[in-house]
């Protein structure tokens, strides 16, 4: 078999999800990584900070002398058998360090030792994380963008999966919008939400090259994952599309997100009475977040609903959950979403329910229309 070489294709890389060996410590994967890199490092944490120490003390050859020192006998071992059993499994895969440099070398040349050929990404990590951001920033300077507007509860997320050129932002952020949106599993780090937005929007593009990409109308933060500035203007710019949808629809869908589902998953995390109880501490918790904007008697009357659906939900009655989220809806979130549009009218291009959106915006893209 001919040997692979060494790749600095990092659009390809990406646009395929090639399988990726990241080699640095468990404490720099997790702060931001890729996401088809599977964390099987050189170093632990502990042995990189001992080595980095050293490096600064003494020098790159006594760091090299400790680190073979550290990772040596069945330590060594046992991390080239993890390396070759990924590779196995993955065998058009590629390894990387932080740089391309002496990590993902030496994790190399032990695997050609071995009697494996397994080729690195060169420049490593921070050359395809600047790869990444060049082309997000490319992406919002060309601005090719159709932002999907609609009230909250219109089901914009659940429209978007519907379109094959569109981005759901809130599912790379892992919530669901707005002070309900907290999901329990967590978000991801900034670095890691910037990494596979970049990484849609290459695959977006490359899908429907010259053709606009629909993203969700969103504020500057998604939970607390920020929009990049560049990409926050970008879409501060673009044509808005509304998506209208009956107040007692809007009702029912943010029922079924924020209250069935969410409580769904908190009790499939923690168990049924104690997933209750942290559903529960949810939503009363992003309540009193905007007690501010909603002033105290409203406050104080959406809590008291609030309490008293908790309760009826714990008997089995979910329901009892939407009088106080059509209060919200109709006091709350509308008139603050009507005067948001009201500052953007002049960039409505087309405004109606989703089969009349929907077929506008294949339109756009160049599809055939649904019969």
């Amino acid at each position: 078999m001919a040997k692979r070489k060494d790749t600095t294709d990092y659009r390809q890389l990406f646009l395929n999800d090639v399988p990726l060996i990241d080699t640095r410590a468990p404490v720099e994967f997790a702060n931001g990584a890729f996401p088809a890199a599977t964390n099987l490092p050189l170093m632990s944490d502990q042995e990189r900070e001992q080595v980095g120490t050293c490096y600064k003390q003494s020098g790159q050859a006594a760091a090299l002398a400790l680190g073979e020192q550290l990772v040596a006998g069945q330590v060594k071992e046992q991390r080239i058998e993890q390396w070759l059993a990924h590779a196995e499994q993955n065998p058009a895969g590629y390894l990387y360090c932080f740089r391309g440099g002496l990590r993902s070398q030496i994790c190399q040349q032990w695997l050609e030792e071995a009697g494996l050929n397994y080729p690195r990404v060169q420049g490593g990590y921070k050359a395809m994380r600047r790869f990444l951001i060049e082309y997000l920033e490319s992406c919002c300077q060309q601005n090719n963008f159709i932002i999907l507007a609609g009230y909250t509860g219109a089901a914009k997320t659940r429209f978007l999966h519907q379109l094959p050129f569109a981005i759901d932002l809130e599912g790379l952020a892992h919530h669901r919008g707005s002070a309900f949106g907290r999901r329990p599993a967590g978000q991801p780090t900034q670095i890691n939400f910037e990494n596979t937005l970049a990484i849609a929007l290459l695959k977006a593009n490359e899908k429907s090259p010259g053709k606009p990409v629909v993203l969700e109308d969103e504020s500057r933060l998604i939970g607390r994952c920020a929009l990049p500035l560049s990409l926050r203007e970008a879409m501060q710019r673009a044509s808005l599309v509304v998506l209208d949808s009956e107040l007692d629809e809007r009702v029912h869908h943010s029922w079924e997100n924020y209250i069935v589902q969410k409580s769904e998953e908190w009790q499939q995390l923690l168990g049924k009475e104690a997933g209750f109880k942290a559903f529960a501490e949810d939503i009363r918790n992003a309540l009193y977040r905007i007690r501010k904007r909603l002033g105290g008697e409203r406050y104080q009357q959406l809590i008291k609903m609030m309490e008293a659906a908790i309760q009826a939900h714990e008997q089995g009655n979910a329901s009892a959950h939407k009088p106080w989220i059509h209060t919200l809806l109709s006091d709350y979130y509308d008139p603050m979403y009507r005067w948001q549009l009201r500052q953007r009218q002049d960039q409505i291009v087309f405004r109606g329910d989703s089969k009349a959106v929907e077929s506008w915006l294949k339109q756009q893209s160049g599809q055939p229309k649904a019969r």
